[in-house]
């Protein structure tokens, strides 16, 4: 049947290449004037657009100038107003057949007065050139050049003329394509054209005389390039596709595209498609190239990719049609069309009875469907004996095994075979018309020795609370599974958590051994738990349990939990409290209570408002502030009770919380009791005593400082006639006057400074500062380097990087010990250092400068005593006067 299609195709198209081969559409000629209103007819009914002569019939013109419209009938005509001087464009008329013919429309003007009086040629307003515009045929075939068509300007009858031309093809690119005679006017070709790179030519040709003159406008000049079938198709566009396997007949896969350089809408790019191969699974439309899927049977599983080889011929696919071949590649997409398939009709294994939660067997399983895709993983279930629950199947990721478990044990005696049926799915559903499928499974259980079992595995009993010791409340026995009797089997107590009951080693019988209470903390909603062990000969075991549910007896009392009240009064009015009770027992045994005032109550209380379990406490009359006891009997339903005594406080309201009276702050000693005193009173002592320790250790004296006698003054300041001390003795001497505040080397407010001296070999700085009622005198020296100063009192060493440490407020025994401990330094530093830069602070016996010294005294103390004077020394006293002597002593200056 294909192979008549393709014959009857190739005969159709025969015929009409015969008919086209004797059909000759000459180009449509037509003179109009320059200027064309909308709606002028520039032709009707010409036989080159009516087809005449050919086998066909023209059903549809197509014009390729939006200015120009063809009529059903061929008639053309203008679609706006428009001037021209020449004009040419093509008409598309498309046959009966669907074959397209391409008419060339050439229009130039008339003569301006012809138009008007139809006079001849010489009374013609403006020159005009011929010949009309032309074409040529693009791949010409040699030899070139080639003439194409002369040209000629009427302005050649006066003038002696030659031409010249110039544009694309001439001196722009491509250069020198065209060339023209400039005596004959007659153009030519040079070579061969591309039209799929130039369609046309535009290009100018002008007119001149002798002289130069242009004698004539210049001509437009416009040469079309007729297509050729030189360029077969080619593919484009994306050449993979994607469907699913199983897709229904008809499902769309894509589009294949092609192109095809040649002129378009004409038979040199009419494309066809055709399938070299696949033609059983799929089908192409031959103009359009969408690729359907011919059938519904495509199986991933057979081929995955499937490869299509198709041929695209131009000409329509004319046996004259020049043709290309292109592989598409078709991707098949898995479904999930293949159940999980057993490899064996019928599995069988093997378990011993009692075991739990262990792997039983593992069952493989076979799936066409793309691996590790929910097509492909399994799923697997129990669908026949498992009604007990005593399995559980999983898969095993990796290798898609189903996996039986035992959740629960099976017993031998009972089950010695178990048949299950196992049943394997995916995890999406299944496509077609396959179906789940399912396989036997026979599991044999083995047999064990097994323990005692109790029968039943819970056992229930019923006891009043506060039986008598040693009652028997049951008997709880085991059976061994083998002999089904109880002989030789022994019992003991596993849990018991108040040692409530015993239970008697060969019979099983349960016996109170102790109170048995339904109100303990170890009893949950009335049942006493305790689990019972059976032994036996082969020490095998078995484990039950016992649920005792106590029933309640009247054994409390309805009791009053909170004895202390607190009753807030507001003036006169009375005031009431509410009372609760609460009995551990149940109904009957306990509310409704019954309260009544005690037999000792003094009247000033009375009850009112009793429900089932609390009564209102209210004031018969009026009463002060205080602590008062009411004695209150309280009752169960069943009359059994006893009087309670209530301490109730009446005090004043203070405020209102949430409707609620709140008492004033009581006093201190009342409202701390008597834990609350003693703890003050303690803490008073010892702050008492804290307080006596500080003052002992304030008070406690310093330990005498030892001050050597090496110098022979026996710790005595000594009055000196020598001339004066060196002035290491002078600088750290120290003049201390209690009162007088220095910190860090600042006074307090109230200080006031004198100047410091300076001489040439070193400095020498000696400041007063006053305050505070006292005087305090600094001391700073610098000899090369080292740089020393001394304030108030100090303690530690001065020389040889040693840092003293400075107080204030000392005393006059503080004084002392500091000088003496200043002088022990510096004679010790002096022994070692004789013959130092320090010599000049040894005790040294001066003679007689003699009289009339023009100088005067060397000393560079003498310069300090002309500038400052130290009168107020005098002020100070006898006491003062030899330690003064001591500390002002005279700088002087050494070479």
């Amino acid at each position: 049947m294909y192979e008549r299609e393709v014959f009857a195709l190739c005969l159709l198209t025969l015929v009409l290449f015969q008919s086209a081969a004797s059909c000759d559409l000459r180009p449509v000629l037509a003179h109009v004037p320059k200027r064309l209103p909308a709606g002028y007819i520039i032709s009707e009914g010409k036989k080159e657009l009516t087809l005449e002569g050919c086998a066909a019939k023209p059903v549809a013109f197509t014009s390729n100038d939006p200015d120009f419209a063809v009529n059903t009938d061929g008639t053309i005509f203008t679609v706006r107003g428009l001037e021209i001087t020449t004009k040419r464009f093509s008409v598309l008329v498309q046959d009966e057949n669907g074959s397209d013919w391409r008419v060339d429309v050439i229009l130039s003007c008339k003569d301006e007065a012809s138009q008007k009086s139809g006079s001849a040629s010489h009374k013609r307003a403006k020159r005009r050139w011929r010949p009309l515009p032309f074409s040529i045929f693009e791949n010409d075939i040699p030899p070139f050049p080639k003439e194409l068509e002369m040209i000629a300007s009427d302005s050649s009858v006066n003038y002696t003329v030659h031409y010249r031309i110039s544009g694309q093809g001439v001196d722009k690119d491509p250069i020198g394509l065209f060339i023209l005679n400039r005596e004959t006017g007659m153009l030519s070709v040079t070579g061969p054209v591309d039209r799929e790179r130039n369609p046309k030519f535009d290009f100018i040709a002008q007119v001149f005389d002798a002289a130069g003159r242009e004698t004539d406008q210049y001509l437009p000049i416009t040469v079309n390039v007729e297509d050729k079938n030189d360029n077969a198709p080619e593919f484009i566009g994306l050449r993979f596709f994607t469907v699913e396997e199983r897709c229904r007949a008809g499902t769309v896969i894509g589009q294949v595209n092609a192109t095809d350089k040649d002129q378009p809408k004409t038979p040199h790019t009419f494309i066809k498609f055709t399938l070299q191969n696949a033609t059983d699974m799929f089908s192409i439309d031959p103009f359009t190239g969408i690729l359907t899927a011919k059938t519904n049977t495509l199986d991933r599983e057979a081929q995955d990719k499937v490869y299509v080889e198709i041929e695209i011929r131009d000409m329509g696919g004319a046996p004259s049609g020049l043709f290309s071949r292109g592989t598409i590649v078709v991707n098949l997409t898995d479904v999930n069309d293949n159940p999980p398939t057993f490899k064996e009709k019928l599995y069988k294994a093997k378990v011993q009875e009692n075991q739990e939660n262990v792997l039983v067997t593992r069952i493989p399983v076979e799936d066409k469907d793309l691996i590790n895709t929910p097509n492909w993983k399994a799923l697997f279930s129990v669908t026949k004996g498992n009604e007990s629950g005593n399995f559980r199947m999983e898969t095993d990721p990796k290798t898609n095994e189903g996996l039986l478990y035992m959740i629960k044990g099976l017993d031998y005696e009972k089950t010695p075979l178990v048949k299950l049926e196992i049943t394997a799915r995916n995890e999406v559903p299944l496509i077609g018309s396959e179906q789940w499928m399912s396989v036997p499974l026979e599991l044999s259980v083995g047999d064990e020795d097994e323990g005692p079992e109790f029968n039943p595995g819970i056992l229930y009993l019923k006891v009043k609370e506060n039986v008598a010791n040693g009652t028997v409340i049951g008997t709880y026995k085991a059976v061994d599974p083998e002999n089904k009797n109880s002989d030789s089997i022994k019992y003991y107590k596993m849990t018991d958590p108040g040692n409530w009951i015993n239970v008697v080693e060969n019979t099983g019988e349960l016996k109170v051994a102790n109170t048995i209470d339904r109100e303990s903390p170890l009893v949950q909603k009335d049942m006493y738990n305790i689990t019972i062990r059976a032994v036996d000969e082969s020490k095998k075991t078995g484990k039950g349990m016992v649920i005792i549910q106590i029933e309640d007896v009247n054994d409390n009392m309805p009791v009053i939990p909170g004895k202390d009240l607190i009753m807030c009064s507001r003036g006169n009015t009375l005031s009431s409290i509410l009372v609760e009770a609460v009995d551990m027992d149940k109904p009957p045994y306990s509310t409704p209570y019954i309260f009544e005032l005690g037999a000792d109550n003094d009247g000033r209380w009375k009850l009112k408002d009793t429900t089932d379990s609390s009564v209102v406490l209210e004031q018969a009359s009026a009463m002060p502030n205080g602590i008062y006891s009411v004695p209150i009997l309280v009752k169960d339903l069943q009359g059994f009770g006893e009087e309670q005594i209530v301490n109730v406080r009446v005090c004043s309201c203070e405020r209102e919380d949430n409707g609620v009276g709140i008492c004033g702050a009581r006093s201190a000693s009342s409202s701390l009791g008597s834990l609350g005193i003693l703890a003050l009173v303690l803490s008073g002592l010892f702050l008492l005593l804290l307080s006596l320790l500080l003052i002992f250790i304030c008070s406690t004296k310093r330990d005498k400082l030892y001050i050597s006698d090496d110098t022979g003054t026996g710790g005595m300041l000594l009055k000196s006639n020598t001339e004066a001390p060196g002035e290491e003795v002078k600088d750290g001497a120290l003049m201390m006057i209690p009162g007088g505040e220095v910190v860090d080397g600042s006074l307090q407010s109230g200080l006031m400074e004198s100047k410091n001296v300076t001489s040439a070999s070193g400095r020498y700085g000696q400041q007063y500062f006053q305050g505070g009622g006292g005087v305090y005198n600094t001391t700073t020296q610098e000899f090369g380097t080292e740089k020393y100063y001394s304030s108030g009192r100090y303690d530690n060493n001065m020389y040889g990087n040693a840092t003293m440490q400075k107080f204030s407020n000392a005393g006059t025994l503080d004084t002392w010990k500091t000088n003496g401990r200043y002088l022990d330094r510096k004679l010790a530093y002096f022994g070692e250092e004789e013959d130092g830069r320090y010599a000049d602070d040894m005790l040294k016996t001066y003679g007689n400068e003699g009289m009339g010294s023009p100088a005067g005294s060397v000393g560079c103390c003498s310069i300090v005593g002309e500038q400052e004077s130290m009168d107020f020394l005098n002020t100070l006293g006898p006491k003062f006067r030899p330690l003064a002597d001591v500390c002002y002593t005279t700088n002087r200056t050494g070479n």
